[in-house]
């Protein structure tokens, strides 16, 4: 029989020598204490521990304070002019004017309403017809050798390079933003669904075909799932490609928008306006990004784990 001093030592997660009254301790993992009555389920790279992991948020939360509080000092004792970097009081002062009284004949709510219209409606557009076509140029090389060269070419362009042309060609009414805004977003999200296809493992392909399953259903149930964290990051490559285009495409014939005001404050030296419009945009722009990644850890649950 164990004597009470090892049981002890036993139960404190040491390792007791028949031969020997003296317990030895089992080897430390670097920077950690051995737990052997954890409260919850050690995960994967738990011990070593897997770079990167764990959460930011402390961190990013303590940045932005950092910068909020170096703009406030550096504004109130006039380190900066007001017009070139207005002060968190006069930006908060003209969001509550412009909330209330507007700009350019329009409230704040109209200007983000009509921008949220355009970029989503141009983002919905773009992943019902950008998602397939990449799913396509990954399956088939004939859809490959006809989508790729169009995508390839206009990819890097500039929108504002091609906006003349979409003027010309559809004049200055609302279509002609939103398909601005679209084409910006197609690129990158139908490129992300390509590549989140070529990257589908071969045995996974080779196992459905191996239990039956036809073409059809190796692309949807295989092929698809497995394209999923791919096809998320360009979603969200996707919309800030979008916001970033919509300052462009409200330069013509606009009397609304949040680029539309952001280029209007700019042409009357309007600091206060233009930075209080850019952080609307960067606000909404951050709300979607982060609706991305809960909708991805919901239904995209294995990334990284497989």
């Amino acid at each position: 029989m164990f004597s009470s001093k090892r049981a002890h030592a036993l139960a404190h997660g040491q390792q007791a020598s028949l031969g020997s009254d003296t317990p030895m301790e089992p080897p430390r993992t670097p920077g950690r204490r051995p737990r052997l009555l954890a409260k919850k389920p050690a995960r994967p790279g738990d011990t070593f521990g897997v770079p990167g992991q764990g959460s930011s948020a402390v961190t990013s939360l303590i940045t932005v304070a950092l910068f909020i509080g170096l703009w406030f000092v550096a504004t109130n004792l006039h380190w900066i002019k007001p017009l070139f970097l207005p002060s968190p009081q006069a930006v908060y002062a003209k969001f509550i004017y412009v909330a209330t009284e507007g700009f350019a004949n329009s409230t704040l709510a109209q200007h983000t309403g009509i921008s949220l219209l355009r970029v989503f409606g141009a983002f919905a557009l773009a992943c019902v017809t950008a998602i397939p076509i990449g799913v396509m140029m990954g399956v088939s090389r004939f859809a490959r050798g006809i989508f790729d060269p169009p995508i390839e070419f206009y990819r890097p362009l500039p929108p504002l390079a091609y906006l003349p042309l979409i003027i010309i060609w559809f004049g200055i009414g609302e279509f002609s933003k939103v398909f601005l805004i679209y084409l910006a977003i197609f690129a990158p999200l139908a490129i992300a669904a390509r590549s989140g296809v070529r990257s589908v493992s071969i045995e996974q392909i080779h196992a459905a075909y191996s239990m039956g399953a036809s073409r059809t259903q190796v692309v949807l149930y295989v092929i698809l799932k497995s394209a999923l964290p791919e096809i998320f990051t360009g979603m969200r490559i996707g919309i800030g490609v979008g916001w970033t285009t919509l300052v462009a495409a409200e330069m013509v014939a606009s009397t609304s928008g949040l680029g539309f005001m952001v280029l209007n404050a700019a042409e009357f030296l309007a600091s206060d306006v233009v930075i209080m419009g850019i952080i609307v945009i960067g606000f909404f722009a951050l709300c979607f990004d982060l609706l991305m990644r809960h909708l991805e850890r919901v239904l995209v649950p294995w990334k990284g784990r497989v």
